[in-house]
């Protein structure tokens, strides 16, 4: 047994947060049948899942780190978590490309507030894990690079190493803050699930669902041009996703969105360079989710 690994398994767990066995000295689920699938979500092949088996169980947990030094998973969603995945550039001989610190920091700064003081684990890439309790009510999913290039987030279908885990790479440690944040409400309005869209009649004739689009466009529009210091970022990404469904299918045509998104994001108070960022990472995000065309006839 490595005394070690089991405390910091048992510190993760005394928090309230579900850890699972991760194989000595990597980043991989060690869980029976999760070779295939560490991810995130059920498997195909009927794998077990570690965020079902991750636990606070004292007694579980050194059962099962009195088997082998196993480093410490924490399954974000049951923990209550969502964490905040500050990531480097694959290239590190390149000094042009921002770090996902960087690009946070600047994401912060535009929606007018300072970086939040929380619980901070390094991430032995030389990253950095900022973690938040989530909101109750909200299942906050994954996210890869869509606040922020370099800024992923882990919530319901994730997991992180937690601190105390050892990789050939380095060793992950807190830096500060013993408890994790409440997540800001304007990080919070990014983050969370876009609401369904109120779908046209399925007897809808296709220059009906074109109009109901023009609304939506129009409603979209008057909330960003609204919206106060502090939402006007997160507002504008909101927008920017619900619309670009109609742009998928069809009803909207992309140019149009961009254009009228950006005038309203400036008449807001954003720059030309927030506002476009914004809207073409929603955009990417809403298109890439919404494929299929709906039937119109």
């Amino acid at each position: 047994m490595n005394e070690h690994l089991l405390h910091a398994a048992l510190t993760a767990a005394e928090r309230g947060w579900h850890v699972f066995p991760l194989r000595p000295g990597t980043k991989r689920p060690a869980l029976h049948g999760e070779t295939a699938c560490p991810g995130t979500g059920p498997c195909a092949q009927g794998h077990v899942k570690w965020e079902d088996r991750a636990t606070t169980d004292p007694d579980r947990i050194r059962t099962t780190w009195s088997h082998g030094a196993y480093n410490v998973g924490i399954a974000t969603g049951p923990s209550g978590l969502l964490v905040v995945d500050l990531d480097v550039p694959k290239d590190k001989g390149s000094s042009d490309a921002p770090c996902g610190a960087t690009a946070f920091a600047a994401l912060c700064e535009r929606a007018g507030h300072a970086v939040p003081d929380t619980y901070r684990v390094p991430t032995a890439s030389g990253g950095e894990h900022l973690y938040f309790t989530a909101p109750d009510g909200i299942r906050l999913t994954n996210t890869a690079g869509t606040i922020a290039p370099l800024v992923d987030t882990r919530a319901w279908g994730g997991y992180v190493v937690a601190a105390g885990s050892v990789t050939p790479a380095g060793q992950y440690e807190a830096l500060r803050g013993s408890e994790a944040a409440v997540l800001p409400d304007w990080l919070l309005a990014i983050l969370r699930p876009a609401p369904s869209a109120v779908q046209a009649p399925a007897v809808a004739l296709a220059g009906q669902s074109r109009r109901y689009a023009d609304v939506a466009l129009a409603k979209e529009v008057r909330n960003v041009a609204a919206a106060q210091v502090g939402a006007r970022e997160g507002t504008l990404f909101r927008a920017a996703r619900a619309l670009g469904r109609f742009v998928a299918w069809g009803d909207l045509a992309r140019h149009t969105v961009e254009q009228a998104l950006q005038e309203a994001g400036e008449a807001a108070g954003l720059t030309v360079a927030e506002c476009r960022s914004t809207v073409r990472s929603a955009l990417n995000w809403s298109i890439a989710h919404n494929p299929t065309r709906r039937d119109a006839a």
